[in-house]
């Protein structure tokens, strides 16, 4: 077996030379091999243990059991207890769901170490504290995780009763960024049988036989079913997922290119035409910023509707313009400083020259001096904001303005607004002026504001 272990890392490029390997450790059959046989290769390893106090006394077993391993080999070990249940109440998610998203959190900050991880007196105890006086330089270029062959047949049968396409069929990689999985080869058996012969000890969890979950009852149910039906059921089916990994690969390569050729990016705003997609493009496309399933059907039925309905994801927002799907983030802050630094708040005072003066230029703003309360400075449009556009008499909303002129949503948002310290409107900048600081023939100093780089 660790003939088999040396050229499946090799094969899949998963550790350099100089590599240092963080092992998430259970104390599971699955992670306990996984431990020996890199250090056995000689690695340079250090282990990472959760304790999710899911089941009593047997969790904190664990948690002794791979402390006492840790120290009898002489690996560093990092230890983090979680409320789970806690966490599963307040995001209401399942308990596995709760599990998965508390270890992969620390996990990344584990890799990340930097300014995380924390020095301790213990070379196999280090404590995790929130004294920055403690904190020490740590470096991991990889997380070695257990999943095996036998795992990689029950997540693609997860993901195929969760109605996943092509990309959740190919199920699990022997490297996803810095995650690898040097056991994805070996089935659960080969590594039990590896145990016994070489006298390496592990703890049972005995959650693992109980079918209320669903990896458990495809384990325990289904696949014993296959096994009757064809004797390599299982060989054939990982041939399956291969297959559909490496067609993945071509599927988002291909992806990739055709949204190159029909996707307009401008600093952050992404905008698409309407006539490009269809519902399946229009899925991959949206999925890149974190919009689900769901709310690409609901999308792309928004699609023949009015424009400006609107969709969100955690960090974007989406928009079905007249002509166009436009995507930006839901956080514009930095865009916004960012145009706000490209207003002149600070011109020259110029003399009176009507004549000489006056500019047609969309991003040069002349005003009267003598109207205005300074200081000026830039915001941008809140619900409710009225001014009077040059050349008319009454007031109009801004948002009224914004739609006369076609705006779309991303232009709303990230359009800089003038203002003086009373809060009135002088300038829609790059638009128009408000007609109560316009130049006349008694203004006698110019005011110039400029918009642009």
């Amino acid at each position: 077996m660790l003939e088999q272990f040396r050229k499946y890392i090799n094969g899949n490029h998963l550790i350099n030379k100089g590599d240092r390997i963080l092992v998430a450790l259970s104390g599971g059959v699955d992670s306990m091999v996984l431990a020996e046989l890199l250090r056995r290769e000689g690695y340079d390893i250090a282990f990472a243990h959760c304790n999710f106090h899911l089941r009593g006394a047997e969790s904190d077993g664990d948690e002794q059991f791979v402390r006492e391993y840790a120290e009898k080999v002489g690996v560093k070990l990092f230890v983090r207890q979680f409320d789970t249940i806690d966490f599963v109440e307040n995001n209401k998610v399942s308990v596995e769901m709760a599990a998965r998203e508390l270890r992969y959190a620390w996990f990344n900050d584990l890799i990340n170490a930097n300014e995380h991880i924390l020095s301790s007196e213990s070379n196999t105890r280090p404590v995790i504290s929130t004294e920055r006086s403690e904190w020490r330089n740590l470096r991991f270029d990889k997380l070695a995780l257990a999943h095996h062959a036998d795992d990689q047949i029950e997540t693609f049968f997860i993901n195929l009763l969760r109605g996943a396409g092509i990309k959740g069929l190919k199920a699990m990689q022997a490297r996803n960024s810095l995650y690898i999985r040097p056991l994805l080869w070996a089935s659960r058996e080969e590594i039990k049988s590896f145990a016994i012969e070489n006298g390496i000890q592990w703890r049972e969890d005995s959650t693992n036989r109980d079918t209320i979950y669903l990896r458990n009852k495809i384990r325990h149910e289904l696949m014993p079913v296959f096994d009757s039906i064809k004797h390599d059921a299982r060989e054939k089916i990982l041939e399956s997922v291969n297959h559909l990994a490496a067609e993945n690969q071509l599927y988002r390569e291909l992806l990739k290119e055709k949204i190159s050729q029909i996707e307009t990016v401008d600093g952050v705003l992404h905008s698409i035409s309407k006539r490009h997609f269809d519902r399946q493009l229009l899925f991959e496309y949206i999925r890149i910023f974190g919009f689900s399933y769901s709310q690409c059907e609901s999308v792309f039925a928004a699609l023949d509707g009015e424009p400006g309905k609107e969709f969100y994801s955690n960090d974007y927002q989406l928009v079905v313009e007249k002509d166009t799907i436009e995507i930006f983030p839901i956080d514009l802050e930095r865009t916004r400083h960012a145009l706000s630094q490209q207003v002149a708040i600070q011109p020259v005072r110029t003399g009176y020259a009507l004549s000489l003066l006056i500019k047609d230029n969309d991003n040069i703003a002349q005003l009267d001096y003598d109207t205005l309360h300074l200081p000026l400075k830039t915001r941008f449009w809140q619900q409710g904001d009225r001014f009077r556009p040059l050349g008319m008499h009454g007031t109009k909303l801004v948002s009224d303005f914004f739609n006369d002129l076609n705006f779309t949503a991303f232009q709303k948002k990230t359009t800089p607004i003038l203002v003086d310290s009373d809060d009135n409107i002088v300038w829609i900048v790059g638009c128009r002026i408000d007609d109560r600081f316009k130049i006349t023939d008694k203004t006698k100093t110019i005011y110039e504001i400029k918009f642009g780089e």
